[in-house]
C-alpha cells in the first residue's frame, strides 16, 4: 500500500488508515479479524479514541497491539479539557491498547474557540500531553475537529502541533469551505501532517464510495482514517485504495455538477448568483453550519430520510447557526428572489433555497 511522509514526523502512513470508532459495533472475534487483514495488506495506522464506547474500541485494538506493536503507527483521542482528566484519559488510553506509548495523541472534537482557550491554559489538557510527551507515553501531539474548523484554526495558530486531523470530502467542502479554503493550506505552509476523515460524510455518500475516497486522497493530505465494521466494506476500501489515482480536472467537474448528493439543492459557491446589492452565499453557509444543506424539503425514500435525519446535526452547530442568524440582514421571506435562479450553473431554485433557510433559521417562525 502506498505510503506518504507525515508531515515533520518521522512517520511514513498508510493512504488507508483503520478508523476504530465503528469496532464498537462488532465482536472482538471480528474486530481482531479485521484489523489482522487490514495490517497484512500494508495499512500501518490505527486510531480510536477515548470516548469510543467509554473505551470500548481501545481494548478491542490492544488484542493487536501486544502482539503486533511494531507492524503499525497508534493514535488514540482525548476529549478532555482540563489536565488532571486529561492525564487520567491519557493512563487509561495505554491500558486499555496494552502498550506503553501512543505515535499520536489528538485532543479531539474541538469545537468551539472557548475549548481550545481551555485546553491551553495553565490547567489545560495541553499541560498534561507535554507532560505524557516528556515522560515517553506518546511522540507526537495531534488535534482534530469537526464541522466549522473555527477552533482548530484558532488553536493550531496558536500551538505548533506535529499533526491535524480534519474532515474532507465532496460534501461537507462547500458547508465549510474554510477547511480546504483556509485549514489545510496553514498547515501545509507549516509542515504539519494533515490527516483526513468522513471522506464519505459520515455514511452520507455511501452510495458512491469510489469517488469519496479518491476525491479525498486527491488532496494534499498523508493518510486517511476510515471507520470500518464489515469485512466486505474493509475489502473494497482496500481495492480503491490499491487501485488508487487522482482525481482528474475533469473528474472532479463531474463530481462538482453531477454528484446526486449535491443534486440541485447544495450550494456549490461558485457565486454566480452574488451582486453588489445581494449575496445568497453567506446564508447558504449558515444554512451548511446549521443542518449541512440536507433537509431540502424534498420527498425522498425512508432509508434515505433515516440517514438525512440522522446526520443533518451531527456536529451540533446548529444554535451558532440561528444565532449567527440574528447578527445579520435577515431573509425576507416576502420578496421574489426568483431572478436570481437563472444565475445558478447547478439549477438550484434560490428562491425556494432561501425561503427554507430562513424557516430553519428562525425555527419556523416563518412556515416555508
Amino acid at each position: 500500500m502506498e505510503k506518504r511522509n507525515a508531515g515533520k514526523t518521522d512517520m511514513q502512513l498508510s493512504l488507508l488508515g483503520f478508523g476504530g470508532f465503528h469496532l464498537i459495533e462488532v465482536s472482538s472475534k471480528n474486530a481482531e479479524l479485521m484489523l489482522n487483514t487490514y495490517l497484512d495488506n500494508g495499512g500501518n495506522y490505527i486510531e480510536t479514541a477515548a470516548d469510543y464506547g467509554d473505551g470500548i474500541s481501545e481494548r478491542k485494538i490492544g488484542r493487536v497491539v501486544s502482539r503486533r506493536r511494531k507492524d503499525f503507527f497508534l493514535a488514540s483521542k482525548c476529549v478532555k479539557r482540563k489536565y488532571e482528566l486529561a492525564k487520567a484519559s491519557i493512563d487509561r488510553s495505554l491500558a486499555n491498547l496494552k502498550t506503553d506509548y501512543l505515535d499520536i495523541l489528538f485532543i479531539h472534537a474541538l469545537q468551539t474557540e472557548k475549548e481550545a482557550d481551555a485546553v491551553l491554559a495553565e490547567d489545560g489538557a495541553m499541560q498534561a500531553v507535554l507532560e505524557a510527551k516528556k515522560e515517553g507515553k506518546l511522540k507526537y501531539i495531534g488535534v482534530s475537529g469537526h464541522g466549522r474548523p473555527n477552533s482548530l484554526i484558532n488553536i493550531t495558530r496558536r500551538f505548533d502541533f506535529d499533526v491535524c486531523m480534519a474532515m474532507f470530502n465532496y460534501f461537507d467542502c462547500y458547508n465549510y469551505p474554510q477547511i480546504e479554503g483556509t485549514l489545510l493550506p496553514e498547515l501545509l505552509e507549516k509542515k504539519t501532517a494533515v490527516l483526513g476523515m468522513k471522506a464519505l460524510a459520515d455514511g452520507y455518500l455511501y452510495k458512491n464510495p469510489c469517488k469519496a475516497i479518491r476525491y479525498t486522497l486527491s488532496l494534499p493530505i498523508v493518510s486517511l482514517a476510515i471507520g470500518i465494521n464489515r469485512m466486505d466494506h474493509l475489502k473494497q476500501d482496500l481495492e480503491i485504495i490499491n487501485d488508487f489515482s487522482p482525481l482528474t480536472d475533469n473528474e472532479y467537474e463531474q463530481i462538482k455538477s453531477d454528484a446526486p448528493e449535491l443534486g440541485n439543492y447544495v450550494c456549490r459557491r461558485c457565486g454566480k448568483c452574488a451582486n453588489k446589492e445581494f449575496d445568497p452565499q453567506q446564508y447558504f453557509l449558515l444554512e451548511g453550519l446549521f443542518d449541512r444543506q440536507m433537509n431540502s424539503f424534498d420527498v425522498e425514500s425512508p432509508a434515505d430520510f433515516a440517514l438525512r435525519e440522522r446526520l443533518k446535526h451531527w456536529f451540533n452547530q446548529a444554535e451558532e447557526a440561528i444565532k449567527e442568524y440574528t447578527e445579520v440582514k435577515q431573509i425576507d421571506p416576502n420578496r421574489d428572489y426568483s431572478e436570481l435562479n437563472s444565475y445558478c450553473p447547478y439549477g438550484i431554485d434560490i428562491d425556494r433555497k432561501l425561503k427554507i433557510i430562513h424557516s430553519k433559521l428562525t425555527n419556523a417562525k416563518t412556515l416555508y
